[in-house]
């Protein structure tokens, strides 16, 4: 399957850049842009993972395998050949390391930003929280400002909301969701539930890294050392929560250019 995507960057250093649950290619865009400023010799892919944003809806079997292989092909039909340096944020972690397990040759080094490899407890996924609130929303509404108000209303803070009526796309005199919010809601749990942990602790791997926000509970001190033991180095920007690209932009760029 193709996904919707689009390209920052014209170097020959093949990377792609991918979003978490709910959100898409776009979110990494002002990323990409200073990293590709900094370091002219990449070029970015940010595509929409399967079921979000503009890409089509997930089959109902869809899973973690499932979105790699789709990454991969649109690189692929983008021209992106050989090995690619995969970077995830949440979702888009757990993403790069199911590509480096089902399709190694096409993996050469894996960024995780704020995720580990293990089953995501359901009380930590914030995304979970947020699924729920949206799968109460109505599927239309006149505008986005109403869609918006009935978001806060069920308890979903200001920019969260914001974030979420992003995924508003016009429809004859109002205003839909453009994803298949059950299908997401399927496919929340099927990859929320898969344990990665052979793809950081097996033998023959590619590079791999991680930064956690140190106001984040996505990757605990338990395991920053399991991952450290592995061979997987762990970074912490104290300041930041989980949304690390955003709460410390400055400083996840310096990290991410450590070759």
């Amino acid at each position: 399957m193709v996904l919707e995507s689009f390209q920052v960057g014209e170097g020959d250093v093949p990377t792609v850049l991918l979003h978490g649950f709910l959100g898409t290619g776009r979110n990494l865009r002002s990323l990409a842009m200073a990293w590709s400023a900094a370091d002219p010799r990449r070029r970015f892919l940010m595509p929409d993972l399967t079921g979000h944003g503009a890409s089509p809806v997930p089959p109902p079997s869809a899973d973690l395998y499932t979105l790699a292989r789709d990454v991969l092909d649109t690189a692929r039909a983008q021209g992106f050949t050989g090995a690619l340096d995969w970077v995830g944020h949440s979702l888009g972690g757990r993403v790069s390391l199911a590509a480096s397990l089902h399709v190694p040759e096409a993996v050469s080094r894996v960024s995780l930003l704020d995720i580990a490899p293990g089953p995501v407890p359901y009380d930590l996924s914030d995304s979970g929280m947020v699924l729920g609130i949206l799968l109460q929303a109505p599927p239309r509404a006149p505008n986005r400002k109403e869609m918006r108000a009935t978001l806060t209303a069920k308890g979903l803070s200001d920019g969260l909301a914001d974030w979420l009526v992003m995924n508003l796309v016009a429809d004859g005199d109002g205003v839909r969701w453009r994803f298949d919010r059950q299908a997401l809601a399927e496919l929340h749990s099927r990859v929320n539930g898969t344990d990665l942990w052979a793809a950081v602790e097996r033998k023959d791997r590619p590079p791999m890294r991680c930064i956690r926000g140190g106001r984040s509970r996505y990757v605990s001190d338990a395991e920053a050392a399991r991952l450290e033991a592995a061979g997987c180095p762990v970074a912490t920007l104290p300041g930041a929560g989980h949304f690390v690209h955003v709460d410390a932009a400055k400083e996840l760029l310096e990290w991410l250019l450590r070759d």
